[in-house]
Order: C-alpha cells, then structure tokens, then sequence
C-alpha cells in the first residue's frame, strides 16, 4: 500500500486488525527487517502491525526531504492518516531515533513508544566488536560477498541467523537511494524539545551493539519517565533477531502498562 504525504509517498505493509502498531526500521534496509523480527514475537491478535519503508528506502520516496526533521514530520502524518488517529510506536536504531522525534512532536497521537537498540545524535561509547556463537557452517547461507556484513550485524552468528540476514536485511540494502538518504542524513539532529515523554515506553539494548552502543540508551531513562529499561547480555545490534523470546517478554509488559494507563 501507499500513503501520499504531500510530495511524499510511503509505501507500507500491515497485518491483523486492532490497536495501530507502527514498526520503524533502521538505515540502509527497508520493512521487510523490521516485519520478519516483530512478526516472530507480536501478538497476532488484537494488534494492526504496520510497517513502512522509511523515506529514501524501500519503495518510499524522499522527494524535497532535507533534513531528519522533515523526516519526522512527514511519519506523523503517515501516523495520523494510517492509524486515524493514535497509534503504539516501535522503533529500531535509526527507526527508533525518528519514533523519538514523532513522540516530542506529536504526543497526542502516540500511546506507547519502544525503542529498540536506539541511536541517539551521537554515539558516546560503542564497544569493540565481539563475537558470542558462531556456528561452523553459518557461512553455508551466505553467498561470499555477502559475509562482512553479517558478521558486522549479528554478533549470533548461525545458519538460522545468517537465513534472516539473507533473506530479509539484504534485499532492503539492495533498494537505498543513497543520494536522497545522503542529503537527509547531512541534516541529522532531530529536535526533541525540552519535556519529557509521559506515556508507557520501553528501553532495550544489547551489551554487544558496537553499532550504536548501549550507554545512550541507559541515559534516555531520564526523558522517559515511565520506560522500562533493559540491557541484554550475549547480544548486538540484531537484539531482535538474536533475543526475540526476551524482546517478546519485555513487550508484552509494554502492553500491559498502556493498558493500564487506557
């Protein structure tokens, strides 16, 4: 489906049929990540999964999109149109660093936000990379140039990881506008304001992301004062992927502290 915005369209998939859940992907891939992580631990019933390919990714335009803050503008529009009205926000990475920017803007339309493996503007302290399982024949699901980045993302590396890699993350690397995601990313700072975010959040990130790190995410707490916040041992930047019974757990805990909020 698409969502004009504007100059703008956004291309988006959804499932199931309830409360909105919007699910926003990290830099450089497209929908299908996020939809094949959040699919294997959401719940299926009583929840509208809907997932976007973020401007200049996927089959999303970026037209007259200059800055993350443009970026920002144009999701709460796509929130407000898609979800008529409010929506559950979930964010990855990147996603989560613009689903941090649409709840400063537009609180009224988001319910609850969760912020996975979160970017900030900048990371503080990543760690070295690391590696905690490797199969023998993880590789066996790789074609050879496709390795570095795998071993880059996972930091469980076996052949059902190396499957989701390859059948779900390199298809969205392959469809990048490069130049429109360069001229937005050359504008970085999202404006955040100066309050805080006083609906039922959730904070998880992995001890091995030496992507983004986890020391930002332990310090959003204090913008979030009704987050729950996690730090997960043996996994990296895929937490997701590499975690997916915790993350469900820690989920379903999220959804029980909107509904008691409702």
């Amino acid at each position: 489906m698409k969502c004009r915005i504007g100059q703008t369209v956004i291309h988006y998939v959804e499932y199931g049929t309830g409360i909105p859940v919007i699910a926003l992907h990290w830099a450089g891939v497209d929908h299908r990540e996020i939809e094949a992580a959040v699919e294997a631990f959401f719940p299926k019933d009583g929840y509208r999964r809907i997932y976007p390919d973020l401007p200049a990714m996927g089959q999303s335009e970026a037209v007259h999109l200059n800055s993350n803050n443009d970026v920002v503008h144009v999701l709460c529009d796509f929130i407000q149109r898609v979800a008529d009205g409010s929506a559950l926000l979930l964010g990855h990475s990147y996603g989560a660093y613009l689903a941090r920017g649409v709840a400063a803007r537009r609180p009224d339309i988001i319910d609850g936000l969760a912020l996975i493996c979160p970017l900030a503007q900048h990371a503080t302290e990543v760690p070295e990379p690391t590696v905690i399982w490797q199969d023998d024949d993880d590789n066996g699901e790789l074609d050879p140039e496709d390795r570095s980045g795998f071993q880059e993302y996972f930091v469980v590396r076996t052949r059902a990881t190396a499957r989701r890699y390859r059948d779900h993350v390199l298809p969205g690397i392959r469809e990048v506008d490069d130049a429109a995601l360069g001229r937005i990313f050359a504008n970085w700072p999202i404006d955040m304001g100066e309050g805080s975010f006083n609906k039922p959040s959730l904070i998880v990130a992995g001890r091995q992301d030496s992507t983004v790190g986890y020391i930002d995410a332990l310090q959003l707490g204090q913008h979030y004062p009704k987050a729950s916040i996690a730090l997960i041992d043996g996994a990296g930047h895929a937490l997701m992927h590499e975690c997916p019974d915790l993350i469900a757990a820690h989920i379903q805990h999220w959804f029980q502290r909107i509904n008691y909020a409702r």
